[in-house]
């Protein structure tokens, strides 16, 4: 079934296609400027530090509802042996398995395509088995540090959490800019806290996935309109989840990553960077949010933190 019109005028409004030039692989990640960064650091002023992350570990996110996406399967490969001889130094190494989106992660621009392409034009076919991506891997997102700006659309509503039939709009973003007290601009990564992930964290990992509240089709105009570098927020599948128009799923994923080349991060912990802010009454930050750069990689895990 193919997309409806309504999405491809959508597509039209927020395609960055060649905006960078032909061979861009990075899509809005040039918006972090030099400056931009310069700006970034000038927000810290406490020196306080927030994690973002989820642990990794077997007991995770994934439950078998995305094949493929397994939680980490950690071994130890060597315990305190003696590599050198008896007496000398013991070493102690391990393995991971994992899928590269099972926790707090960052989705590459190949993570999905749409009509047989991806960002800039790109073929989907140049994403092959052994190979990965050929375009826009993860690792060509070499470093990503800018201002932070929390949009917490939950506080902004009056709730500690939306509920799952919730679709973020941009007037709901616009009210949790209200909130923030400062005003997204070019360059920024936003965080949009929804709460769903206190349903995680109190151990119903079901419950979590679905139903869950989550970005809009609306939102990627918005965040064109402001020249956003990237956004992540604290559910499993970024956007509403089943979505808001029957039988089109995952369209705001499209218009991100493939149309406009931004960058989405899901399962990020908001809940202490909420505290923090209201505690500092201000919701802006220098943000670490390195990927780490596996080659041809459609996604990377991530250990973010927010410096206020």
């Amino acid at each position: 079934m193919s997309l409806p019109d309504a999405f491809h005028e959508i597509a039209k409004r927020v395609n960055n296609w060649g905006r960078w030039g032909a061979d861009d692989e990075i899509g809005t990640l040039n918006l972090i400027t030099d400056e931009v960064v310069r700006e970034a650091a000038a927000c810290v002023r406490t020196g306080r530090r927030v994690p973002l992350a989820l642990p990794l570990q077997q007991d995770g996110v994934q439950t078998g509802m995305i094949p493929g996406r397994i939680n980490p399967l950690h071994a130890m490969v060597q315990i305190n042996q003696e590599l050198f001889g008896p007496g000398t130094v013991a070493c102690s190494d391990d393995i991971v398995t994992m899928g590269l989106q099972a926790a707090t992660h960052w989705d590459a621009l190949t993570h999905v395509s749409h009509s047989g392409r991806l960002y800039n034009g790109r073929p989907a076919d140049s994403i092959t088995a052994h190979g990965g991506a050929e375009f826009s891997g993860i690792d060509k997102a070499r470093h990503i540090v800018s201002r932070g700006v929390l949009l917490d659309v939950a506080r902004a509503r009056g709730v500690a959490r939306l509920d799952g039939g919730h679709a973020v709009t941009p007037e709901d973003l616009e009210a949790a800019e209200e909130l923030a007290g400062t005003r997204v601009r070019a360059g920024d990564i936003v965080l949009v806290r929804t709460g769903q992930i206190q349903v995680l964290l109190a151990g119903d990992k079901h419950a979590y996935g679905y139903p869950s509240p989550g970005l809009s089709i609306r939102t990627p105009e918005w965040f064109h309109a402001r020249d956003v570098a990237a956004v992540a927020n604290d559910t499993l599948t970024f956007e509403i989840f089943p979505p808001e128009t029957e039988d089109l799923w995952l369209p705001v994923h499209a218009l991100d990553l493939v149309e406009m080349g931004m960058l989405q991060g899901q399962n990020w912990n908001l809940e202490e960077l909420s505290t923090a802010c209201g505690q500092e009454g201000r919701h802006e930050f220098l943000l670490s949010a390195m990927p780490e750069p596996f080659v041809g990689g459609t996604g990377t895990p991530v250990a973010p933190v927010a410096v206020l």
